[in-house]
């Protein structure tokens, strides 16, 4: 199975293994990381799944506009930020390394 790197807010890496079909909030979700918050349960409506992609990012499909709408309400935007509920993993994502963002 493809791994993913989670960077949690303290620093910590962590390597999990991703199932594909599965979103990237998903996977986390389910690992036990519980300060990606995804309040809205992947249905885009929130920003509460955030994440930097710090390496990978350029296998990722581009985010949508709407991503980028919900993205603008984050104050710790960056150009790496994406919303992890809006990224599909997949095994061509094998060793995304995902940053969790700051809460707002």
């Amino acid at each position: 199975m493809a791994k993913l790197v989670v960077v949690t807010r303290d620093g910590s890496e962590h390597e999990i293994e991703g199932e594909n079909g599965l979103s990237v909030m998903e996977i986390i979700r389910d690992a036990g990381f519980d300060e990606l918050q995804a309040l809205c349960g992947g249905c885009l409506s929130c920003a509460t799944c955030h994440v930097h992609v710090e390496t990978g990012g350029e296998r990722l499909d581009p985010a949508g506009e709407e991503e980028h709408e919900l993205l603008d309400t984050s104050a710790y935007r960056d150009a790496r930020s994406r919303l992890s509920c809006q990224i599909a993993f997949a095994g061509h994502l094998d060793g995304l390394r995902v940053i969790i963002a700051a809460e707002d």
